[in-house]
């Protein structure tokens, strides 16, 4: 039986850079930081990467959890930082906020890209998304509305 997700995990380029970005600026609790050396068996066989070697970092927020990777083996294939939110495979992460015009304003001032100031989505559904260090899609959603906590995009 399946009780939920319990985390994502993001590949980044550099890892410090996006603790910054996560742990530091968004508020995220370092839970744990870990990794493994070439010829680790059991990660290379659960990956499917021969000699893989890599750090990570997991951060929770409330009851969500992301886990960072910086891959050092194989070499990582670069990812395309302006990825469409319509291309395939998974495309943003949704942060819950309480205020999100604070928010953008805090995140903006810090130097987060924005792909537009926060906007109406449904009824007592406001969002916003931005982009992580390595261009991956953040999106801060505010949710005002209390008989629905999940909103229906584009009421």
């Amino acid at each position: 039986m399946i009780r939920g997700v319990h985390h994502t995990a993001i590949s980044t380029v550099d890892l410090e850079r996006s603790l910054v970005f996560y742990r530091d600026l968004l508020g995220f609790e370092m839970i744990m930081e870990a990794g493994w050396p070439v010829g680790t068996r059991v990660a290379d066989r659960i990956a499917a990467l021969p000699g893989s070697s890599a750090r990570s970092a997991v951060l929770r927020v409330g009851s969500s959890i992301v886990e960072l990777y910086q891959w050092t083996s194989p070499e990582p294939r670069p990812r395309d930082p302006e990825q469409r939110v319509c291309d395939h495979g998974i495309t943003h992460i949704c942060l819950d906020v309480t205020d999100i015009d604070a928010e953008y304003e805090r995140l903006k001032s810090a130097g987060v890209e924005f792909h537009c100031e926060p906007q109406k989505v449904a009824k007592g559904v406001r969002c916003t998304y931005a982009r992580d260090p390595d261009g991956n899609v953040v999106e801060l959603q505010e949710v005002t509305w209390t008989d629905s906590p999940i909103a229906l995009p584009f009421d």
